[in-house]
């Protein structure tokens, strides 16, 4: 298949994933609100971030407070939530952030959240795209203009970054964050990468297994590496200083935010405890954490740009989405590196063992799943009525458990081949460069 056919393939299928969203999707999901009682308001997460920071800012408020989670769910769902309510949200929406997040969102908290909302949608549409130009430049993937563009519309497609440019999720910045961080540490930017590395914990159970991977990895040579550490650790006290300057004993209000999210939200199920059995999952999950443990001990001495610090890095994200307790599909952007590494490699990992390929194939199978089910809905839009394929809402969901999961088991089954530098020193023969 030639260039300009990969890149219609690719236009269709982001326009059938967007065309779904908007046409089946949402009016599926305004249909059934008020059926279920449910109210619908902004439906932003930005917004209690935001309206924590402009109460904090401007008038001194607590963010954490019972009065500012009544006010954040007035604009999130259009009314303060009633628990004898049935059909009402469990998320009450709080302040469940570190309060640093506010000096993030200092610029923006003396306008109307319409003209916040607006600004944030394109602003994190850039960063996606932006994010996915890092990543093939820090894996030192050459692949053509043709080939980056249809990366960058794919991944800006996929529903992952469609719903988290929907509710402006954080966590598309965190996935900027990280792909920021990991090309400057190949460009051993180390000042700069601990900074990033510093931002990114707004969202600490997404760094967290990142943060003690790099720790290790700076210790194994501290003379060429400790500014990685120093710039990390200076930029967090700035940080969590700042933060307690603007709201005194804010760790501790943190620490209870959380622990009420994970009581109201029914978290601290993570896609193993779902697939398993929470039995099951957790102590799968011990497994992984031994194993992970291990990975990072054997790669600590790998050079920033050396594939094994390459795969090392994607692996733990993989692994984190499998271990961290809630599964929201916009945290699955962290996969995008892993899959590109599994992508450039594709040839050599067909000529393996069975278990490699079916992984492979199953990997495969999930990411283009939601693009070839969400096309078919949009396709029966034109022959059947509105509310019969609405009720086939669900298809392009199916694998949203299996692609986490996929991707590690053929991260961790390919190791060999996506950890041998050599391969990359070649130049790749043209259907390689324009493989999406």
């Amino acid at each position: 298949m030639n260039r300009g056919a990969r890149l219609l393939l690719a236009v269709l299928m982001a326009t059938g994933m967007w065309l779904y969203v908007q046409h089946v999707l949402i009016p599926y999901q305004k249909l059934q609100g008020p059926m279920r009682g449910s109210p619908r308001g902004n439906l932003s997460d930005l917004y209690p971030r935001w309206l924590g920071a402009r109460e904090l800012l401007l008038h001194h408020r607590d963010p954490y407070g019972s009065d500012i989670t009544r006010e954040i769910q007035v604009g999130y769902y259009g009314r303060e939530l009633d628990p004898t309510r049935p059909g009402d949200p469990k998320d009450q929406q709080g302040f469940a952030y570190p309060v640093y997040v506010v000096l993030m969102l200092a610029p923006t908290v003396t306008l109307p959240f319409s003209v916040v909302h607006e600004v944030f949608f394109w602003f994190f549409a850039a960063l996606t795209g932006a994010s996915v130009v890092l990543w093939l430049r820090t894996l030192d993937w050459k692949t053509s203009r043709t080939g980056t563009v249809i990366w960058v519309l794919l991944t800006l497609s996929c529903f992952p970054a469609i719903q988290g440019l929907k509710l402006q999720q954080l966590s598309l910045l965190v996935a900027a964050l990280l792909a920021a961080l990991m090309f400057a540490l190949v460009r051993r930017w180390f000042v700069l990468a601990g900074m990033l590395l510093a931002l990114a914990t707004l969202k600490p159970q997404l760094v967290f297994l990142v943060v003690l991977w790099l720790g290790v990895w700076v210790l194994a040579n501290w003379r060429d590496r400790q500014r990685l550490f120093w710039s990390f650790g200076i930029t967090m006290a700035i940080l969590v200083v700042a933060g307690e300057f603007l709201l005194p004993g804010w760790i501790g209000e943190f620490r209870a935010a959380m622990k009420d999210y994970y009581r109201y939200t029914g978290g601290g199920i993570s896609v193993l405890d779902v697939l398993l059995t929470p039995l099951w999952g957790r102590i799968t999950a011990a497994g992984l954490v031994v194993m992970l443990a291990m990975v990072v001990w054997q790669n600590r001495r790998a050079a920033e740009s050396s594939a094994s610090f390459q795969w090392s890095t994607c692996f733990i994200l993989a692994t984190t989405l499998l271990l961290i307790p809630m599964f929201a599909p916009y945290n699955q952007l962290l996969l995008v590196p892993g899959l590109m590494m599994a992508v450039r490699a594709k040839n050599e990992l067909w000529k393996c063992d069975r278990v490699t390929r079916f992984l492979c194939s199953l990997s495969a199978a999930s990411v283009l799943w939601p693009f070839l089910s969400a096309a078919c809905l949009v396709i029966a839009l034109a022959f059947l009525p509105a509310p019969t394929v609405q009720r086939a809402w669900g298809l392009p969901f199916y694998p949203n458990f299996a692609i986490p999961l996929a991707i590690f088991g053929m991260l961790l089954a390919s190791r060999k081949i996506l950890t041998a530098d050599a391969p990359k020193q070649q130049a790749e023969p043209e259907s390689a460069r324009l493989a999406t």
